[in-house]
């Protein structure tokens, strides 16, 4: 069994992958619109900013704060990106998933 500590959710997979499509642009806000527009699951950003604490403390990214806007309050934005580690674990989770559903055919005869 996995360790919890190197273990990817399924949630945290799908961060991963948004804050991979967002490139430079990465942060809270903008990785949640991505999740409502790729997968259609809306999150609370509570619940994503403790996913990204989680990811960061595992390694799988790496935040660091952008210049703090007049628009913002003067808050910065938390931007992230995705580590190395954190790519290499996206990779080993796709070549398992496809492992797994190698020679798989869904019907609705199949199951019940």
């Amino acid at each position: 069994m996995a360790n919890k500590q190197t273990y990817l959710g399924e949630f945290e997979h799908f961060v991963l992958l948004s804050i991979m499509h967002l490139g430079d642009q990465a942060y809270g806000v903008t990785i949640r619109q991505q999740l409502k527009q790729s997968i259609d699951r809306d999150v609370s950003l509570g619940a994503l900013y403790s996913t990204i604490e989680r990811l960061e403390k595992k390694g799988f990214i790496t935040s660091r704060k952008g210049e703090a806007k007049p628009e913002r309050g003067g808050k910065a934005k938390r931007l992230v990106r995705v580590s190395a580690l954190g790519i290499s674990m996206l990779s080993a989770s796709k070549l398992q998933f496809e492992t797994m559903w190698r020679n798989i055919q869904i019907s609705e005869n199949n199951y019940a």
